[in-house]
């Protein structure tokens, strides 16, 4: 199992404009780390850099003892603001398709399970993904992310776009994420959908690490938020 994930002096310059500033950062097992700061701070290019699909600039990135590139994206799971998918394929051919590049076993009854645990209506996994309402990609998106039984979880507003029955289905796939210990970071400014579960915070502003706390009881949403206007400047 994958104890932590380290960020060592990461940093990150599009051009003349600096997205991140050389950050440090532990994401530990067992914990949900609750990613804030303003629009802007760097919150999703962090998250492209953890999850491989950005290069940062400066420093590195240590996905526990793993060091081969295939063996570090297998390990991970992401749900971006993108995606993700495939939109002339279906929720089932998606699923599949990826399962195939991650040699999940059992990949058929794979995709129908995490497709009833996402809540993806049963009509809709055989249009294409392109028909799909906002809401319904993202569930789509959560059942790509967890098709691997990934030991990191990286998402980016995951809650965007989901209803309330779509949230709870979400909110109690991180719960067990964390029972399970494996090592989660949720980029969101929708606090009550984490009320209680976050246990680590970072708060980014401007690309540096404004609050780095961990609490031995989750963090409360008025707490949450009180943290987030200290750590913006506000």
């Amino acid at each position: 199992m994958i104890a932590q994930v380290r960020v060592e002096g990461v940093s990150k310059i599009y051009g003349r404009h600096r997205a991140l500033g050389g950050i440090s950062l532990e994401l530990r097992a067992g914990q949900l780390t609750a990613l804030m700061g303003p629009n802007g701070a760097g919150k999703s290019t962090l998250i492209g850099i953890l999850s491989s699909l950005v290069r940062p600039t400066s420093g590195r990135v240590r996905v526990g003892d793993l060091t081969e590139p295939r063996a570090v994206r297998a390990s991970i799971g992401v749900l971006a603001h993108e995606p993700l998918v495939y939109p002339e394929l279906t929720a089932t051919e998606n699923l599949r398709f990826w399962a195939g590049l991650y040699d999940v076993p059992n990949a058929a009854a794979r995709a129908a399970a995490l497709l009833d645990e996402v809540g993806l209506d049963v009509a809709a996994r055989a249009r294409p993904a392109r028909t799909y309402s906002r809401g319904m990609l993202q569930r789509l998106s959560l059942a790509r992310a967890l098709l691997s039984d990934p030991e990191v979880l990286l998402f980016d507003e995951p809650f965007t776009g989901l209803d309330r029955a779509g949230a709870a289905a979400l909110a109690s796939a991180l719960a067990r994420a964390k029972t399970d210990r494996r090592v989660v970071l949720v980029a969101t400014h929708d606090l009550d959908a984490i009320d209680g579960l976050a246990n680590h915070l970072v708060v980014l502003r401007a690309g540096k690490v404004a609050i780095d706390e961990r609490k031995e009881t989750p963090f409360t949403k008025d707490e949450l938020r009180e943290r987030a206007i200290r750590g913006s400047g506000s």
